[in-house]
């Protein structure tokens, strides 16, 4: 892929992924076009522009000092650019683009990491069950994969990802094999009550989905019997949220974030967490540890006769 490519990856992810607004999209984009132009025009160090993995830290100290001095831009129109650099960096690592991240020792204001939103297990409950409201084969697949997500953690890119051979639904055995990022595999369990869904869907509602394309391997289809997409599946969520009454923005990563939250609050170990979400660092994992915090604190405050 292309440099421009690259960045078209990053904001499809922002978009469906991270629910950005058009306009945060939109800035992120002027900003690493910016980037991408300063990165080829370099004529002088001779290196080869055809992937982000050469652009090194100098370049960027490089590119920072042209923003503010040959651009002349205020120091929050620079902080505000490089903090898209870094976010995109770390896409790339995550991805496994880049083999380093360029940014990290960079001499520029740090993004502050927001804490990940999840939502309660009593609105979780509310939003799996929506689906069983109607009786279609479309009802039957969105409960098996929002059943699927809180489940699992999984990404949603792995969600929709998913064939059939991924799925294990023997009773007592369920687990899905994910291709995370960076193509790492792992094996996830499956409760017995995702695993009954999944297992209706598959039988009953999954061959009307199928339609005339016998030969597709997509576990999760939409109606034209074709693998069910990213930006579908985001809007399937959304409805659902709405005629639910769950309040706040719901998206795909929502149910990852709950179901770490809630893992973590049950008593299951970070390292556990850890492994089930895919994380390659356990501080990507950590930042869970202050949402369960402050969930015990409650519960204290709660619970103890003399902290009221």
């Amino acid at each position: 892929m292309t440099l421009r490519e690259r960045i078209d990856a990053f904001l499809d992810h922002l978009m469906v992924e991270k629910d950005f607004s058009g306009n945060t999209t939109a800035a992120y984009q002027n900003d690493l076009t910016q980037l991408s132009d300063f990165v080829t025009a370099r004529k002088n160090s001779g290196q080869s522009v055809e992937s982000w993995d050469v652009v090194d830290r100098a370049t960027l100290s490089e590119y920072i000092i042209h923003l503010r001095n040959d651009r002349g831009y205020a120091p929050t129109t620079v902080a505000r650019k490089v903090a898209a650099v870094k976010s995109f960096f770390a896409f790339l690592l995550e991805e496994g683009i880049v083999k380093a991240d360029p940014t990290e020792e960079l001499s520029a204001p740090k993004v502050g990491r927001s804490l990940p939103k999840p939502i309660s297990p009593e609105a979780v409950t509310l939003l799996l069950h929506e689906p069983t409201k109607r009786n279609t084969p479309e009802a039957k697949r969105d409960q098996a994969m929002l059943e699927l997500l809180y489940a699992t953690g999984m990404r949603v890119s792995e969600l929709v990802s998913l064939n059939l051979p991924d799925v294990r639904l023997q009773p007592g055995q369920g687990q899905v094999r994910c291709l995370g990022k960076g193509r790492k595999e792992r094996i996830v369990p499956i409760h017995e009550q995702a695993v009954e869904v999944l297992q209706q869907y598959v039988e009953d509602s999954r061959p009307d989905l199928l339609r005339q394309n016998a030969n597709e391997q997509a576990l999760f289809l939409n109606r034209r019997g074709e693998r069910l997409t990213r930006q579908g599946f985001w809007l399937i969520l959304k409805n659902y949220a709405k005629s639910a009454n769950i309040q706040g923005d719901i998206t795909p990563h929502t149910l990852r974030h709950s179901f770490a939250t809630h893992m973590l609050q049950g008593g299951a170990p970070l390292r556990n967490v850890q492994e089930l979400l895919g994380h390659a660092n356990i501080s990507t994992t950590q930042v869970y540890t202050h949402l369960t915090t402050d969930y015990v604190r409650g519960e204290y405050d709660k619970a103890h006769p003399r902290a009221s």
